[in-house]
């Protein structure tokens, strides 16, 4: 029996694809710790893991900053995980050290996960939501102008932060250094080569699992008389009144069925008249829709754009940074989908028309969908944790 800790940011895109794994762990006998946050605190307990709460660490920041901060302003992210390091410093050496754990799983942007690591002496892997990163395929990630601003103008931040990092002990070349993985490091990727850019670059030590879809039942594909379009700006940037309105413009009363999820702070009595063929609700099982949508008109965060692959359901891109925009870029470069070139209500009507013509966009979907579900998903990535605790002995 293996002792494993896993820690991830507070986000959901980040830890869901974790908790599959945790479960394939736990149902083998091992024991597994969690530092996460009470968002996250019944869904890990309901896996059999042990939930550590990490919520009094976080810096005080309202929600709307937060995510702000995980979306656009990267130096901003930064001097959080570095504050929410130095702030668990004490306490989770302090129970690392007692605990011994054979192996630490971290989220690629939990920073303080690999520090911990590193600074105990422990086994680590990353693990990756988003692409694999290295120096290739950051040429992909277009930033905009003001992204670019914002990541120039926070530099003197971000080395303040690391030089801060150093006071503690921890061994920090630069920020670099700390958000990308070289060769060497053992790190879990959901997504399969087919789908990572530039997948040659990347050493042995990537293990590209596919996607982590948590276990549920899922439904046949019936043939409806009328299509199915699934809209969803995600869990974190969704609050977008003027978006929601041109996609009720573009499809009020057609001969579409319209689900559009539009975040639990959205009020939907603000987007006045709901047409007789939309449903629209705060929150849905996104899977469950996704079994049965005919398209995805989708943000583009790595997660919607797994789960929407892994049932081959083409889509309608509508990326809104730089991370959504490289994702939305590889939909595109392998046919599965059409970048929006504007949100107005006839371009989000006629790219919708455009992939229910062209059967290529389903066809190109539903090949990556065979391709992800041979991949292994959770179960491999378990067995990549177990096989680097093996490997250490």
């Amino acid at each position: 029996m293996s002792k494993i800790v896993f820690f991830s940011i507070p986000a959901h895109g980040h830890t869901n694809p974790t908790l599959p794994v945790v479960s394939e762990l736990v149902n083998k006998g091992h024991d597994v710790w969690y530092y996460s946050f009470l968002e996250f605190k019944e869904k890990i307990e309901n896996l059999g893991a042990k939930f550590i709460p990490c919520d009094e660490f976080l810096p005080p920041i309202s929600q709307e900053e937060l995510n702000r901060k995980a979306g656009k302003d990267f130096a901003a992210l930064i001097e959080m995980i570095v504050d929410t390091t130095i702030a668990l410093d004490e306490k989770v050496c302090t129970e690392l050290r007692e605990l011994q754990p054979d192996c630490i799983v971290s989220d690629s942007l939990c920073f303080w996960g690999k520090l911990f690591a590193k600074k105990l002496g422990i086994p680590y892997i990353c693990s990756t939501t988003t692409f694999a990163f290295n120096r290739h395929t950051a040429k992909l990630m277009k930033r905009s102008i003001k992204e670019m601003l914002s990541m120039i103008t926070g530099m003197p931040r971000i080395n303040k932060k690391i030089q801060t990092l150093r006071s503690h002990g921890y061994e920090v070349e630069n920020f670099i250094s700390i958000i990308q993985n070289d060769n060497e490091t053992d790190t879990l990727v959901y997504t399969t080569k087919k789908f990572q850019p530039m997948a040659e670059t990347f050493s042995d030590k990537y293990s590209f699992v596919g996607p982590s879809i948590r276990k549920s039942s899922e439904a046949s594909k019936e043939r409806q008389s009328r299509k199915l379009i699934y809209i969803s700006l995600g869990t974190v940037l969704n609050q977008n009144n003027d978006f929601y309105q041109n996609c009720i413009k573009a499809f009020a009363d057609s001969s579409l069925d319209i689900m559009l999820s539009v975040g639990e702070k959205t009020e939907i009595d603000s987007l006045g008249r709901i047409p007789e063929n939309f449903t629209v609700q705060n929150r849905v099982v996104q899977m469950a829709i996704l079994q049965k949508a005919d398209v995805f008109i989708t943000h583009c965060g790595m997660n919607s754009v797994n789960e929407s692959l892994y049932y081959g359901v083409p889509m309608v891109l509508f990326p809104l940074h730089s991370e959504q925009r490289a994702v939305a870029d590889r939909v595109a470069e392998l046919g599965a989908g059409i970048k929006l070139k504007g949100n107005k209500p006839k371009q989000l009507a006629k790219a919708v028309a455009d992939v229910l013509a062209d059967r290529t966009y389903l066809e190109k979907a539903s090949g990556l969908s065979e391709n992800f579900r041979n991949a292994g998903g959770a179960l491999e990535a378990a067995n990549v944790v177990l096989a680097k605790i093996d490997h250490k002995y």
